[in-house]
């Protein structure tokens, strides 16, 4: 199952502007790749950041939701920003399942 990770933070914590949190920020990759198993993630299927809006988006395979916050709180994620964790669809997924309710 897809899920989008929307983490969004403060320009006051962004690894910009703040010594902790750009430690944080440049282990996250690393500590990412070590405990995917460890909390049932398939794979990580893209990492993207909007610098000026302070927001990261991340596309995760994954069983639960419920892993992705362990996950994010053992990787420190959730120590610099607010998560917020939504299943996603595929469009053509969800166009073929509204064609077929007739």
């Amino acid at each position: 199952m897809l899920f989008g990770v929307f983490a969004t933070h403060s320009p006051e914590s962004c690894p910009l502007n703040n010594k902790n949190s750009k430690k944080i920020f440049l282990e996250i990759q690393d500590k990412l790749k070590k405990n995917l198993k460890k909390f049932g993630i398939i794979r990580v299927i893209g990492f993207y950041m909007s610098v000026l809006e302070h927001e990261w988006i991340i596309i995760l395979d994954a069983k639960s939701a419920h892993d992705i916050e362990s996950l994010c709180i053992t990787v420190g994620i959730s120590s610099i920003s607010t998560i917020k964790i939504v299943p996603l669809n595929d469009f053509k997924v969800a166009t073929n399942r509204l064609k077929s309710q007739k």
